[in-house]
């Protein structure tokens, strides 16, 4: 619904017309009544908001406050969709009968079990029933990466918006930036792309033939559960999530640029994708006028030289456009094609807003998306986690 309204307000008459169509399509074939109520509390919502913050509302505002209230409201929807799964988990450890349905978005925090079920896909033609939403949202993830480069890390992941507050909080009291060498900020870089080679290994090592067992067996009916069980307090998960944090809080983007896989798939994907940030000569005040401005370099969260490149075309750019957002000519850096396409902060959001819900959507509307396995097997083998493995 929020993209109806960019599109709307953007000129774009008959996008917004496309989008609502299908929303109000999906909710008629589903006939599923939850999906009215929260359409129409969206609806409701837009229109309160668009009385005190139609800029909001309009997407008529900079790039950088477009984004950070943009991740704020996934972060949130994301931890209201934790605490769902949350109370469904308890009810089914309490041997109750859960009264809160289980959010299958949640299988997003599967890739491998998502990869598996791809490669079940293409090599035999198999759907998993029990986690399709995995595959989903893995194909998403990476469509997000081909289409947008890695705005999926800039705009829409909260583990990125949880390091940014944590780095901002190290400041406050350490103010030195920390920074490794740049002998030792390589390698550190390459550590997620081995996380990510060590994720396929496992994928790509599974013999085809054996997928169908693996699908069918209980570990995976409960792969969700056993990774919410490894975050639990213990050892390990303290030692990681210390590393993870401290990471986070030594330098910007300091987990995403180093460990994290998903960002090692997302930087690999997003050499394929067309939009890049690109640097106009004609315009850009360096060539323009011969003045020293690195305005673009130093907002770069990354650290990328902005100021000395024609086209940013670095694995760890997010399109975060904080570059567009600090240059003061406001027609020497954009968002664009090779072609001279350009993508505004509002058109990324519309196609990060769209890749994110509507994929999910029209697999919902198909059967691909809600969890098969009956809550009897999943509440006994809650009961019993401990005791499952591969």
């Amino acid at each position: 619904m929020y993209s109806v309204s960019l599109l709307y307000w953007s000129g774009k008459r008959w996008g917004a017309v496309t989008t609502g169509a299908a929303l109000i399509g999906a909710a008629l074939v589903t006939l599923y009544w939850p999906l009215f109520v929260a359409l129409l509390l969206t609806v409701g919502v837009l229109a309160l908001a668009s009385r005190y913050h139609s800029d909001l509302i309009k997407g008529e505002m900079r790039a950088n406050i477009l984004r950070e209230r943009i991740q704020h409201l996934l972060a949130l929807s994301m931890l209201l969709v934790g605490l769902q799964y949350g109370a469904n988990a308890i009810m089914l450890k309490l041997g109750i009968t859960p009264y809160l349905m289980r959010p299958d978005v949640g299988d997003a925090f599967l890739p491998i079990a998502g990869a598996i079920e791809l490669k079940a896909i293409l090599t035999l033609g198999i759907w998993d029933q029990n986690h399709p939403a995995a595959a989903v949202m893995l194909t998403v993830v990476i469509l997000t990466g081909l289409l947008c480069k890695r705005a999926f890390c800039g705009w829409a992941c909260p583990l990125g918006l949880a390091g940014e507050y944590l780095y901002k909080l190290r400041k406050r009291f350490i103010k030195p930036e920390l920074l490794p060498p740049a002998w030792l900020d390589w390698p550190l870089r390459m550590l997620k792309y081995l996380l990510l080679e060590g994720l396929l290994y496992i994928v790509l090592g599974m013999p085809s033939a054996s997928i169908p067992h693996y699908l069918e067996g209980n570990y995976h009916k409960i792969a969700d559960h056993k990774m919410a069980l490894f975050i639990t307090p213990g050892l390990i998960t303290l030692a990681c999530f210390a590393v993870i944090l401290l990471l986070a809080a030594w330098r910007r983007q300091g987990f995403c640029r180093y460990i994290c896989p998903y960002g090692a798939l997302l930087g690999l994907t997003s050499f394929l994708s067309p939009f890049k940030i690109r640097r106009s000569t004609q315009h850009c005040l360096i060539e323009a006028k011969g003045m020293n401005c690195d305005k673009c370099t130093r907002a770069c969260p990354a650290n990328i030289k902005v100021h000395v490149q024609g086209t940013v075309r670095s694995d760890e750019c997010q399109a975060c456009m904080r570059c567009i957002s600090a240059c003061p000519k406001p027609k020497a850096l954009h968002l664009s094609t090779r072609n001279g396409i350009k993508l505004s902060a509002r058109g990324l959001t519309i196609m990060l807003l769209l890749l994110l819900f509507i994929i999910p959507l029209i697999a919902y509307v198909g059967g691909f998306w809600v969890s098969q396995t009956p809550t009897e097997i999943r509440m006994y083998l809650i009961q019993h986690l401990g005791s499952i493995g591969h």
